[in-house]
């Protein structure tokens, strides 16, 4: 299956918001470590989205996604690339997400990749993000090329309500 790959405004995510919602659900409900709970409604998703289109708006990130041959919305990846006044070589990457329909499709890295070379032309030489330790992500971004950086327990809780460590990574570029 072939995706394309762009980066949208802020108005174009509200024009897909539903598409980004569903997106958004799907991915919590199997078990990402993405900073929400389950059951996530479809209210907290919608201001989710909402939310990260101001960030959008005001040039504090930018919203990479995948779309399959039919044009529909199959993956996201974010970069924030608002940083205090002492990096401003740094961007944090966040929310990479593949909707279930298309995992092991390689959307994941051709979103990663994308984002990689966004960076790079925004004048970044240093992204970090952070994933659940014991996670595919955690393999996937080992796998990909990124240094882990170290542990730190009981991090955050699992969409289950359950504590999890993450595991901090970093990739110059």
């Amino acid at each position: 299956m072939s995706f394309t790959f762009s980066r949208l405004a802020s108005h174009q995510i509200l024009t897909r918001l539903d598409e980004l919602v569903d997106l958004l659900i799907d991915s919590v409900d199997g078990g990402a470590s993405i900073g929400f709970i389950s059951p996530l409604s479809r209210e907290r998703a919608a201001a989710f989205w909402q939310q990260i289109a101001l960030g959008v708006a005001g040039h504090e990130r930018l919203v990479l996604i995948g779309e399959d041959a039919s044009g529909q919305v199959v993956g996201t990846a974010q970069l924030i690339t608002g940083q205090p006044d002492n990096q401003p070589h740094r961007a944090d990457v966040a929310k990479l997400l593949v909707h279930s329909r298309a995992r092991r499709q390689g959307v994941a890295q051709q979103l990663m990749a994308h984002l990689e070379a966004t960076a790079r032309d925004a004048g970044k030489t240093l992204l970090v993000l952070d994933t659940a330790t014991g996670s595919g992500a955690e393999t996937f971004y080992t796998r990909t090329g990124w240094q882990r950086a170290g542990v730190i327990p009981d991090y955050a809780l699992m969409p289950g309500g359950e504590p999890c460590a993450t595991t901090l990574f970093y990739k110059a570029l």
